[in-house]
């Protein structure tokens, strides 16, 4: 597994950065494979990355006839709720381009979750015909500044989940239930991408980085793509407690 640093200066360079590397990756997809599939990431981060990949400039040159979009997480709330990382992800990019609604893959927040990550497993297994775990092309993930990913929260039993693609995970800081990505399919991702902005990250991105491997205080540290690439996309407020050099 290949790591990747790329810091940016300003917000705005981090935001054409991030996604300028999505149509990238999507490109590359197509042309080897037919296809691009790709995980999308909650949060506020990603959203003026999203709205970027949308914009005029970046929207045609993906061929969003050919994307399928799954999501990371959800919370369990419904897709028109002003917390849904479906809404999101739908009013800022989905919306706006021409990805077929048959080929969006929500996380249906408004379902039993533990029902609902057994059913989006076997809709994960369906959609790329196999019993093993299948490579997404690429997984966006942002990072909170308690060091969670997806919602993989620190001290939960998601962390020690093996086989399980997909789990529901109740999480108690939030006092809400989550489904989830578990680590075994993110890391099986032919690339995954992390995108951390400000400052309030800082400390948390070199302990992610730089500190000692303790993925249950800080679970970003589970995700290694077994066989491909993993990037950190960061501002330079968030790299700001990163060795120099």
């Amino acid at each position: 597994m290949t790591s990747h640093l790329h810091v940016f200066t300003e917000s705005e360079d981090f935001v054409a950065g991030a996604a300028g590397f999505i149509a990238a990756a999507a490109q590359r997809a197509l042309r080897e494979r037919g296809r691009f599939t790709i995980a999308l990431s909650g949060g506020s981060t990603p959203r003026p990355v999203f709205a970027r990949l949308a914009s005029a400039e970046l929207r045609g040159q993906v061929d969003w006839l050919r994307v399928h979009v799954f999501f990371g997480d959800e919370r369990c709330v419904p897709p028109d709720d002003a917390r849904s990382n479906y809404r999101m992800a739908r009013d800022t990019l989905l919306d706006h381009v021409p990805v077929p609604a048959e080929q969006v893959h929500r996380i249906r927040g408004e379902d039993d979750p533990a029902l609902e990550a057994l059913r989006y497993e076997q809709e994960i297994a369906r959609f790329f015909r196999t019993l093993h775990v299948p490579a997404l092309d690429l997984i966006l993930l942002g990072m909170g500044d308690n060091g969670h990913t997806a919602s993989l929260f620190p001290g939960t039993a998601v962390l020690r989940e093996r086989d399980r693609w997909t789990a529901a995970q109740y999480v108690e800081v939030m006092n809400a239930w989550r489904v989830t990505l578990t680590a075994p399919l993110i890391n099986a991702a032919r690339q995954v991408v992390f995108l951390v902005e400000g400052a309030a990250k800082a400390e948390m991105l070199a302990n992610v980085l730089h500190g000692p491997y303790q993925p249950d205080v800080w679970p970003a540290q589970l995700i290694g793509p077994a066989a491909e690439e993993l990037h950190w996309l960061v501002d330079s407020a968030a790299a700001a407690r990163l060795p120099k050099g």
